[in-house]
């Protein structure tokens, strides 16, 4: 396989990020199925800070999502990380991997604190991730909650996501 190309989004990615995202959730044993509601919210919202996908051979393969969150504490500059979509034909093949580390990439260089996302510590903990007792996100269990300092002192609080994460269909459009 061609190594992807990761790219920025483009208006033109916004149904095949939209059919990947739900494909990619498709009897996920953790997903309610409204990640590609997510999406579609933050993206109406204007809290798409990096929106990446990857491409092969001309197809959107792959997405990652970077948008604000909320420190407990103030703290600013913090990320919250998802979805992150490949399509399941394509899964283990690095497309996750490249997404991930040129969202990281991109975060550093637009000055980020940090980083935080609800995932599998086995996975994301290659790229950094770990449990980071001082912050919490509610309804979540602790193992599953990870976080990254990027650049400055340590965040303390319960962190909120954007309310897009709470989407549970499209936006209306306007």
């Amino acid at each position: 396989m061609r190594k992807p190309l990761i790219r920025n989004e483009r208006p033109a990615d916004r149904a095949a990020i939209r059919a990947l995202t739900q494909a990619a959730f498709a009897g996920h044993p953790h997903s309610q199925q409204t990640e590609h509601f997510i999406v579609d919210a933050l993206r109406q919202a204007h809290a798409l800070t990096v929106s990446l996908v990857a491409e092969v051979e001309g197809a959107v393969v792959g997405h990652v999502a970077f948008s604000p969150v909320v420190i407990g504490d103030g703290s600013p500059g913090w990320y919250g990380v998802g979805p992150l979509s490949v399509l399941p034909a394509r899964q283990g093949r690095g497309i996750g991997r490249e997404l991930m580390h040129q969202g990281l990439q991109r975060l550093r260089m637009l000055g980020a604190a940090g980083c935080v996302l609800v995932g599998e510590p086995a996975y994301y903990g290659h790229f950094g991730f770990g449990r980071d007792a001082g912050l919490w996100l509610a309804d979540v269990p602790a193992e599953y909650f990870l976080a990254l300092t990027l650049a400055g002192p340590a965040a303390h609080g319960e962190v909120r996501f954007h309310p897009a994460f709470a989407a549970d269909e499209s936006p209306p459009r306007g």
